[in-house]
């Protein structure tokens, strides 16, 4: 265990705050959270006395002024999310942002730039990769166990009523950044893009089936990988039977994990190609316990921090994974195949995720 306690500070004290205040406390003495912020400052204040915090303010700026902090967790709405990560990494402070990290890709680009001239800095939550078994599936296909991946499917078709959209920042490109594609779906195909690796080529389609909206409230698409794999990918909020699956055809074995919004290991399954038996003994011996949630990710965050190294999932990571969110909404909205590297600065779906326009717009 690290003999350092780390100085943590949540901005926005919503729903989301409330797995990130747990997760600190479950970090075993590593974190300590010292103060929230919130532009509400009676629901800060509630928070802060609900979860032990010494201090609460009223705003970030007075926050960063005032405290000395090693990181801070940014559970705001998503359009905040990267000025916010920008002053904490100008007052060199590493910045943990709830998903989706930013409304665009240029906007994490700004991210990246600020961090390049930070001490501090940037990860985004996205704890489905910490989960054991998602650790035990990525041991095993780096290590070839498994054969070569050929085939993959990911799904998030979850529910979300209109009741949900009246929160007013829901539903628009211009403070959500998008639909289930952003803020749903991600964690599903961030892991199936931590599994497989480098993605070369989406094709996909975008559509507002039910909800009053101004994104998509539906996205599919289908992904080539460098290492050959294919996938389809399914993001959805129309869909009354919610789950959340991740299925990985290898050659020697399918492994398949179903869930909601986290995964235990008994969760996870793995079903051999004939001949190839033994792949099930070699997953049972695999590191197991690990849920998919905060926790575990804040473990990861800590112990990156304690040997000096840049906390996952790294600016890298996630940019790789905004980049597959902006060529998904690129090839809906144009009906074109969309390269990995084809979206530049200059393109339309860097500034914007609904580029040139979502086909459904009419003002």
């Amino acid at each position: 265990m690290s003999e350092r306690t780390y100085r943590a500070a949540i901005i926005g004290t919503g729903a989301i705050a409330n797995a990130h205040a747990q997760a600190v406390r479950n970090s075993g003495g590593r974190a300590s959270l010292v103060a929230v912020a919130d532009v509400d400052a009676g629901r800060a204040g509630e928070f802060a006395a609900t979860n032990g915090v010494p201090r609460s303010y009223a705003s970030a700026e007075k926050l960063l002024r005032e405290e000395e902090l090693d990181v801070v967790h940014l559970c705001t709405p998503p359009q905040s999310h990267a000025p916010l990560a920008i002053a904490c990494l100008e007052a060199g402070v590493t910045a943990l942002v709830e998903k989706p990290p930013t409304l665009s890709l240029a906007e994490f680009d700004a991210v990246i730039e600020a961090e390049s001239r930070s001490t501090g800095h940037v990860a985004t939550v996205l704890q489905h990769r910490f989960g054991a078994g998602a650790v035990r599936l990525r041991r095993l296909a780096e290590a070839g166990e498994l054969g070569r991946p050929l085939l993959a499917t990911c799904l998030t078709q979850w529910y979300r009523d209109e009741d949900y959209y009246a929160v007013p920042w829901r539903g628009t490109w211009a403070s959500e950044g998008g639909g289930p594609t952003m803020g749903h779906g991600i964690h599903q195909f961030d892991l199936l893009l931590a599994v497989l690796g480098p993605w070369r080529e989406v094709t996909a389609v975008a559509a507002r089936q039910a909800r009053s909206v101004d994104t998509e409230d539906v996205s599919m698409a289908l992904v080539t990988f460098e290492n050959g794999a294919v996938a389809t990918v399914v993001n959805s909020v129309v869909s009354p039977r919610q789950t959340s699956e991740l299925r990985f055809d290898y050659e020697r074995a399918t492994v398949e994990v179903e869930h909601l919004y986290g995964y235990t290991d008994d969760d996870w399954t793995v079903t051999p190609a004939p001949g190839h038996e033994g792949v099930t003994s070699l997953w049972a011996a695999g590191p197991s316990g690990g849920s998919s949630g905060h926790t575990g990710w804040l473990a990861a965050v800590l112990d990156a921090l304690d040997q000096g190294q840049a906390p996952p999932v790294t600016a890298a990571d996630t940019r790789r994974t905004m980049e597959f969110i902006a060529a998904l909404y690129a090839s809906a909205f144009t009906g074109e195949r969309v390269r990995s590297g084809q979206i530049t600065a200059d393109s339309p779906f860097a500034q914007s995720m609904d580029g040139t326009g979502a086909p459904w717009r009419t003002t």
